[in-house]
């Protein structure tokens, strides 16, 4: 039981690192004009992901101003779901040689 909180924790991280990057990967082509941003199909993903990673995004631009043009919000929340993933780890490895992953 244990395990499985432990692993769901970390793939719930995972997949919001994989949103944040599909966010600025988005987001770079539309103001690119790469991507037809009156595609339904496209307004539709763009604002899925926007729904998804604001909730994570919008705390760390309150915090760290803009460089410029440059939102460099999305690298930093990847590199602290990084860091709280190897947390995660770290304690389950902990409890693990404690005797209580089980």
């Amino acid at each position: 039981m244990l395990f499985a909180i432990f692993w769901l924790a970390g793939e719930l991280i995972h997949l919001m690192v994989l949103a944040i990057i599909a966010a600025a990967v988005m987001s770079i082509l539309l103001s690119f004009g790469v991507v037809n941003h009156r595609s339904q199909f496209v307004n539709t993903v763009a604002d899925f992901l926007d729904r998804v990673t604001n909730p994570v995004l919008n705390p760390i631009r309150r915090h760290i101003p803009a460089f410029g043009n440059v939102d460099i919000s999305p690298v930093i929340a990847i590199l602290l779901l990084q860091a709280l993933q190897f947390v995660l780890s770290d304690i389950y490895g902990r409890l693990v040689m404690a005797g209580l992953g089980f």
